[in-house]
């Protein structure tokens, strides 16, 4: 029997695949020189369907940004859940599947990130539309942390959302100081990273 797609269904793919081609054009051409008409080709549908989905070209690339964002927390989280603590090993771990996603378009989801950065600076009124989405994706990081560390009997150092705020301003820099100098620069933040948290 054939399965019956639900309206949300269809909705949730299509987004999707609105997002897959946004990822893959902002890689291509950077968040500037993107258009909308170039998303759209590349997905199959019409511009009318992205603005089903999103209001501006800003917030489909904070959508891009807050998936790849997930599927790093994702990969995160499955390196802890079988944790009992942070030691050495977990912490290789974690600088390993840091490594290792970075290699999938990481120093370019970096770029990108601080391109979005300066069009940020530069453009205040798109700033202030968007100040509510960012704040949204560093609440979602840091109630992982806090989940996580609660869960290993733990305690953050700092605010957690403090915590989250460092995390989203510098990983970018560290895939792309790894990526163009050719040094590891993973382990020795995720030690730094780790200095905010105390531990049984």
């Amino acid at each position: 029997m054939v399965e019956r797609w639900t309206r949300e269904r269809r909705l949730e793919h299509t987004r999707s695949l609105l997002l897959d081609a946004a990822e893959t054009v902002f890689g291509e051409k950077g968040f500037t020189a993107a258009t909308l008409d170039d998303i759209a080709y590349v997905a199959g549908y019409t511009k009318g369907a992205i603005y089903k989905h999103f209001a501006t070209k800003e917030e489909l690339f904070l959508a891009v940004s807050d998936r790849y964002w997930r599927r790093y927390f994702e990969n995160f989280a499955e390196v802890m859940s079988a944790a009992k603590q942070v030691g050495a090993r977990e912490r290789d771990d974690i600088a390993q599947r840091w490594r290792e996603l970075s290699r999938d378009r990481g120093a370019e989801h970096a770029a990108l990130g601080h391109e979005f950065t300066l069009y940020l600076l530069r453009n205040p009124d798109a700033r202030e539309r968007l100040a509510a989405k960012r704040t949204e994706v560093a609440e979602a990081l840091a109630k992982f942390i806090v989940e996580g560390i609660d869960r290993l009997g733990g305690t953050v150092l700092i605010p957690p959302l403090t915590l989250a705020q460092v995390l989203i301003a510098t990983s970018d820099a560290i895939v792309l100081g790894s990526e163009l100098d050719d040094v590891d620069l993973y382990r020795p933040i995720v030690d730094m990273y780790v200095s905010a948290i105390k531990l049984p």
